[in-house]
């Protein structure tokens, strides 16, 4: 079935534009809570959202939603995607929901629905959402007597620190270091520093002020530059900087450098590996990942596979192939151990647990690899199909000859937002740069 709403990572768009507008919430709150509806138990959703100013109108009209479908929507505010799903389970409900368009600018939005298992849905459930909708549902809504009742969970934040705090080896603290977090002014602006603090560290919260406006707003994971210069000007051990809804995370070790998701991943196999905690032979990572974790992990004997781009596609392969470890460059990082999808906060625990065992720094614990030359680049695109231009296709012919069995090129359109991304990695660090300027040149003239 072909999807009109849904994409890589639930629904996303401008604020008060289709498909984001309090109209279509309010559609997709009743078709998901009917699609939930199993058995004659009271059913319940949890709805967490981050801190942009267009969740005051998409939290009422999901709400609104599930209240005409018959479930108890549970409010827990300002909370990361990661924290909705831990809850979801946690309360025995029957949905959950996060508001939030993650990494984007605070003029987007989105809607992300995990399962009763906390889960992110499969392709198939939100095509039987979108057809639940496109159908019309008048007849299929609660009965007077039978309408929701919403409520506010106050103790949210509490039930989520603990829980990650228990991820944290038993009996060990970050007693000793000093760590710069960066919360890009999103959902776990007040839940990230609490954490790092009540384990031990010394903590230095930036963008931890949001106003509506400011989330990612040169900071956190997507401007990463903010907490390499906090670092250096604190003289702190580690950075921790996270996206809007918390789902994703990057570090800066002590000289401001960055440290990205493939290192991440490659640092957190190689602990597991040695601990005996590794399952099913390897990690999952997606197609954008660099071929110098693929040969690293390789020659350490630890499986390496790979998926189309999405956190969901990943966690999909890992529980097929019952791996507890995978993720994206981007960031997202899932231990399956502990959560159902991407959560930066665990991710990040997980890196200062190494450190903390260790007594090297963070410039070198971080780095576990060398990085093939890989450059990405995003062309607008303004509903063309460039990719079918003469044009294009001789030139993506041309790069794929030139990279030959050296390297790799990935041409993708992007699943959140109108553009296509030209990656393309090898040995040839200038080859890979020109090929992806050339790239990105014929596909902007085509589109």
């Amino acid at each position: 079935m072909n999807r009109r709403l849904f994409g890589t990572d639930g629904i996303r768009g401008t604020a008060n534009s289709e498909p984001m507008t309090a109209e279509t919430a309010l559609k997709v709150g009743m078709a998901a809570g009917l699609h939930f509806s199993r058995g004659a138990h009271r059913h319940r959703v949890v709805i967490g959202k981050d801190t942009r100013l267009s969740g005051y109108m998409i939290e009422p009209a999901l709400t609104a939603g599930f209240v005409a479908a018959g479930m108890d929507p549970i409010l827990v505010g300002p909370m990361p995607t990661p924290a909705v799903a831990m809850l979801t389970r946690s309360l025995r409900a029957d949905l959950g929901v996060m508001i939030s368009a993650s990494h984007n600018p605070y003029h987007d939005n989105g809607i992300k629905l995990f399962g009763p298992d906390g889960f992110k849905l499969n392709d198939g459930t939100e095509a039987g959402i979108e057809a639940r909708i496109d159908n019309g549902m008048s007849g299929d809504l609660a009965n007077p007597e039978d309408l929701g009742r919403a409520l506010r969970l106050d103790d949210a934040l509490g039930r989520y620190t603990e829980f990650v705090k228990q991820t944290l080896p038993r009996g060990q603290t970050l007693t000793g270091l000093k760590v710069v977090v960066d919360c890009a002014n999103g959902a776990a602006y007040k839940v990230a520093p609490t954490v790092l603090w009540e384990l031990g560290a010394e903590v230095v919260p930036v963008a931890v002020q949001p106003d509506g406006y400011n989330i990612n707003r040169n900071c956190g994971s997507t401007h990463p530059s903010l907490v390499s210069e906090q670092v250096i000007a604190h003289g702190a051990d580690i950075g921790v900087a996270l996206d809007g809804d918390a789902d994703r995370v990057l570090i800066a070790d002590e000289n401001g450098e960055l440290v990205d998701g493939d290192q991440l991943m490659g640092l957190i196999a190689r602990s597991w590996r040695q601990a005996g905690r590794l399952t099913g032979g390897g990690i999952v990572a997606t197609v954008m990942s660099n071929l110098g974790l693929e040969r690293h992990l390789t020659t350490l004997g630890i499986g390496f596979a790979r998926t189309q781009v999405g956190d969901r596609y990943v966690v999909e392969e890992m529980r097929t192939m019952g791996r507890n470890l995978g993720g994206e460059q981007s960031g997202h990082i899932i231990m399956t151990d502990y959560t159902t999808t991407g959560d930066g906060i665990v991710a990040a625990l997980q890196v200062l647990s190494v450190l903390v065992q260790s007594d090297a720094p963070a410039s070198e614990v971080c780095r576990v690899f060398d990085p093939l030359p890989q450059v990405l680049k995003s062309v607008p695109i303004n509903g063309a199909d460039p990719m079918g231009a003469d044009s294009v296709k001789a030139a993506v012919a041309e790069a794929e000859a030139a990279l030959a069995n050296t390297g790799r090129l990935l041409i993708r359109e992007s699943g959140t937002e109108p553009l296509i991304r030209v990656m393309a990695e090898g040995e040839d660090a200038g080859l890979v740069g020109r090929i992806v300027d050339d790239l990105a040149r014929q596909i902007a003239e085509a589109g």
